[in-house]
């Protein structure tokens, strides 16, 4: 491998985007992606995933953004930060990742590296793309032209917890390919680095990460349901508990985005595949797939109790992001709300204070309201804790809802002491 660092990035979305930028500080580097778009967006210095300021995009000179094909062919190190998604049952959707190793092997040239950071189940790497880049690029694996796995840990939206700041696991195709893939993230890592034993085991550490949380959540998502037949708030129950050292301090609530909600899909079908049927993980998932409908039929039945015609109702959604105080609307399961209430004939109104109206729009089939154009609500379900919600006082809600309304918590933003001598029945989950 030559000591001259030429990086191509592959896929230019939360996890590519800010790897690009990082590495454009110290390397000669190409950030590719096949929507015009975006290209286009970013060279304008308009980020519209609010990962990257135009101040940083329009800074680093030695970044080349750029959709054209033709200019990956001389870069000697790949990296592919693609999305893997599910199907619409669930099942591993390799459509773009196999596409970028097409693309990637009719440019591969002798002793490039190839690192794929996109989310995969164990042995896809190996089993799946590699046979693509040799069929394409005609070169041999582990001979000609080498590979590495270094999971993406990008958490959209934080500002604490940043690319720099997270240790980065890295593996190899062998131990010399290892030491150059380590030493290539430890340039920009400031936190450092961990060696997996093979890509495999840096495959599978990726998955479990958001798995474990998935599971956790829908255990929480399970005794909120439970303790809401009980007639007992769960935040307090969870304050309770909280007191104990070594409880773990998980919430309940919608469990969507492009990781928690997708990467158990990915061990679970892999696991399917070897003969073995994973019980808690697809429990899990069932679980936290089905909160949309629970929390709309609770809306259902306090409106009733109200007095309220459900048919006809007047209902506000407040957050479509799959989380705070970001844009990302991929896999929110906010749209499992939508879906219910609309069974019901509800008269809708949704609005995001942090989604691109255009996307919102693409994605609900819905003209987006701002907040402050939103008055006199049957029901008002806040489906994310973006910070403008966290803001509403007492006179907003006298605004937004109307005698007898009703507030639908769903992130338990508000105390019950809250609405004390307010005509507002609040719920929580």
């Amino acid at each position: 491998m030559s000591k001259e660092k030429n990086i191509c990035v592959i896929g230019l979305g939360y996890v590519g985007l800010p790897l690009a930028l990082e590495f454009s500080k110290k390397y000669e580097v190409v950030g590719f992606d096949v929507n015009q778009s975006r290209i286009e967006e970013l060279i304008n210095g308009y980020d519209r995933t609010n990962e990257v300021d135009e101040i940083k995009l329009n800074k680093q000179k030695s970044l080349r953004l750029t959709h054209q094909k033709k200019d990956i062919s001389d870069s000697n190190i790949y990296i592919i930060t693609v999305p893997t998604p599910v199907d619409k049952n669930n099942k591993p959707d390799l459509k773009p990742l196999i596409s970028a190793s097409k693309l990637v092997g009719k440019n591969l040239q002798k002793n490039n590296i190839v690192i794929y950071e996109s989310t995969v189940f164990p042995g896809c790497t190996e089993e799946v793309c590699v046979p693509i880049l040799e069929e394409y690029s005609k070169l041999r694996f582990n001979i000609d032209f080498f590979c590495g796995y270094s999971p993406e840990r990008i958490n959209p939206g934080d500002r604490e917890h940043t690319l720099t700041k997270i240790k980065k696991v890295t593996s190899g195709s062998n131990s010399q390919t290892l030491d150059t893939i380590t030493e290539l993230y430890n340039s920009i890592i400031s936190a450092g680095t961990y060696k997996a034993k093979s890509i495999a085991v840096a495959e599978a550490a990726k998955v479990i990460e958001n798995t474990q949380r998935d599971v956790n959540i829908a255990l929480i998502n399970e005794l909120s349901i439970i303790f809401n037949k009980l007639n007992i708030d769960t935040e307090e129950v969870l304050e309770a508990a909280s007191t104990k050292w070594n409880f773990l301090p998980f919430k309940p609530g919608l469990v969507g985005g492009h990781c928690i909600g997708v990467d158990p899909y990915y061990i679970a079908n892999r696991a399917l595949e070897v003969g073995y049927h994973p019980e808690i993980i697809l429990a899990g998932r069932r679980i936290n797939d089905n909160m949309g409908h629970f929390i709309v039929e609770n809306t259902i039945s306090i409106l009733t109790k109200q007095g309220i015609n459900p048919i006809g109702a007047n209902v506000a959604v407040l957050g479509l992001t799959f989380k705070e105080n970001c844009p990302d609307l991929r896999n929110t399961k906010v749209s499992t709300i939508i879906e219910r209430l609309r069974d019901f004939k509800i008269n809708l109104i949704i609005s995001d204070e942090w989604a691109e109206k255009s996307d919102v729009q693409k994605d609900f089939k819905m003209e987006p309201k701002d907040l402050a154009e939103i008055e006199i609500q049957d029901a008002i379900i806040i489906a994310v804790g973006h910070k403008e919600y966290i803001k509403l006082n007492r006179i907003d809600f006298k605004r937004i809802l109307k005698p007898g309304g009703v507030l639908i918590d769903v992130k338990s933003i508000f105390s019950k002491n809250t609405f004390n001598n307010l005509d507002i029945i609040h719920w929580r989950l």
